[in-house]
């Protein structure tokens, strides 16, 4: 089984390896859980470019080198992001399709579509897709995403999130993150929400290859 790709995407301005971030505490358990056979990279979500490139030379045996059709064919990817990085996620997918590069899952957080790009549609080569949102505040993510073939794309669903009336528990964001973007930071912080997309991505890379049905 070829080596696996998890790539995750943070969220707005934020930095790569802000350890504030859910994001990137999530890429630092798949480190310690898996030291060898998967390799975990996060990336700004304004960096899509260079993340689709750091993918193609981890699928080259021969690094440095570009990737011939098996390795790309048997690539195993996961990519997964908050805000601008959720869309950035789907971004990535599609660029990685054109590529002739399959992706196992992508895994989006409240999903904010960057400027002229769509965060909805999940392309062909994506085999599965999961979408946590929530409704409210003046930045809130994509409520439904879709596949664009069905035939190809299982999607895992979309999962709401009500923060309304809840305690704001994200003690070392921003002090603007509270006051302007408060639900939007919440599901960000929220453990649940990153256990269950934890275990995901632990099922997407298990010998089976097989995602949690149930959420």
């Amino acid at each position: 089984m070829p080596p696996a790709i998890v790539v995750g995407f943070v969220g707005g301005f934020v930095r790569h390896d802000d350890s504030v971030h859910s994001e990137v505490q999530l890429a630092a358990r798949l480190r310690q859980e898996y030291p060898s056979g998967v390799d975990v990279e996060t990336f700004e979500s304004y960096r899509g470019e260079a993340a689709r490139k750091k993918i193609l030379s981890l699928l080259g045996a021969d690094r440095g080198a570009a990737p011939t059709a098996d390795e790309k064919r048997n690539a195993r990817v996961i990519l997964y992001g908050h805000s601008w990085g959720g869309s950035e996620a789907i971004t990535v997918a599609r660029e990685l399709g054109k590529d002739g590069v399959p992706v196992l899952l992508t895994i989006q957080v409240d999903s904010v579509s960057r400027f002229f790009t769509n965060d909805q549609v999940i392309p062909p080569n994506v085999a599965e897709a999961v979408n946590f949102y929530q409704p409210d505040g003046f930045v809130h993510g994509q409520p439904a995403i879709r596949a664009a073939d069905p035939n190809r794309t299982r999607i895992i669903g979309n999962f709401k999130s009500d923060y309304r009336g809840k305690p704001y528990t994200c003690g070392k964001y921003p002090w603007f993150d509270h006051y302007l973007v408060k639900p939007h930071t919440q599901i960000e912080c929220d453990p649940d929400i990153w256990n269950r997309a934890e275990a995901l991505i632990r099922s997407a890379l298990s010998p089976t290859g097989a995602s949690e049905s149930k959420q």
